[in-house]
């Protein structure tokens, strides 16, 4: 099986509760953060995996790095520092879709330097991820770019872009950082509203614009690309031509934290799991691109039905498909 490095946002989500109190909000903290979310579903699924982080020695910091070692997260990668610890105040609309306040001027996820980075990674390290807010904002942003250009000839490079408009509200800004990581990076992740603000599409539904992406995508050198599309499941692109389109899965929706990240770690295991990820490299020869955004898509899903990025073991996402298979 291969190992992962997932890199770049960690942080604490802060769930604020409804209440009629105007002199006060009550707040649920849980660990956060998109490729956090990423390496602790890795683990979860019962891969090899690790974070490479700036990290907090404040609270939230020490909750951070617990949960990380709780889940089975290598902790080589994580840099300690005495900056404060990235917080993000969550709301979630009529439909559980999460809204977010973001207190990140200065704190400890985006302030990596180049000089952080390790000189080399181990031989036997297969991927390497990055995604979201830590890919714009500097100086981790350049720090990362400088870690996908080293290793992208070693390794197999994964992206998510996961626009977090909030925090870097020029769509420029994204787009140029997007053109820069996809010419080193193999597997592309990205939800339809990450498409609507890349490429100007209106979001949803538009499949003329998530054709677009995906070729011009891999025209820039990437062999698979998939686009989330919420509750109408997903579109996987491979480089050789195929298309595939996969249904979604209805559930009771508890929130949406997390679900886009619960994708791509099920995406990357599955890659993993069954051989298309050989020696750093992708090979998608024979890949049965269906059943990979089925398993995706219904490990997904499993996190809506919970609060917060609550993200399932292999063992949940074979009794979720089995179930639906014997409810067909």
């Amino acid at each position: 099986m291969p190992v992962f490095l997932s890199c770049g946002d960690a942080l604490f989500d802060l769930f604020a509760g409804s209440g009629d109190d105007a002199a006060g909000i009550r707040l649920e903290g849980h660990v956060g953060g998109s490729p956090l979310n990423v390496a602790v579903g890795l683990s979860r699924l019962g891969n090899r995996a690790g974070f490479l982080c700036k990290n907090s020695d404040d609270l939230f910091g020490q909750r951070i790095r617990a949960y990380l070692d709780a889940n089975g997260v290598a902790l080589d990668w994580v840099m300690p520092t005495v900056r404060n610890s990235t917080l993000a105040i969550v709301q979630t609309d009529v439909t559980g879709a999460a809204i977010y306040v973001f207190h990140i001027e200065g704190t400890a996820d985006v302030s990596i330097e180049e000089a952080d980075l390790p000189a080399s990674l181990p031989d036997e390290l297969d991927v390497v991820h990055v995604a979201s807010y830590s890919t714009v904002v500097e100086p981790t942003a350049s720090s990362l770019l400088a870690l996908v250009r080293r290793e992208s000839a070693r390794r197999l490079i994964s992206y998510d872009p996961n626009l977090r408009l909030m925090i870097e509200p020029d769509r420029d800004v994204w787009r140029a950082r997007f053109a820069e990581i996809v010419a080193c990076t193999d597997v592309v992740k990205a939800s339809d509203e990450d498409v609507a603000a890349l490429v100007g599409s209106d979001g949803k539904g538009d499949r003329d614009a998530f054709d677009a992406f995906a070729a011009d995508t891999i025209g820039k050198g990437a062999g698979l690309v998939l686009v989330t599309r919420g509750n109408d499941g997903a579109m996987v692109y491979a480089a050789d031509g195929r298309v595939t389109e996969v249904p979604g899965v209805l559930v009771d929706v508890q929130d949406t934290v997390g679900a886009g990240d619960t994708f791509q770690a099920a995406a990357l295991h599955w890659l993993g799991a069954h051989g298309a990820i050989e020696n750093g490299a992708l090979r998608l020869d024979g890949a049965d691109l269906a059943d990979l955004g089925d398993f995706a898509t219904a490990a997904a899903a499993i996190t809506c039905t919970r609060s917060g990025a609550n993200l399932p073991t292999f063992e949940d996402v074979e009794r979720f498909r089995a179930a639906r298979a014997a409810n067909a």
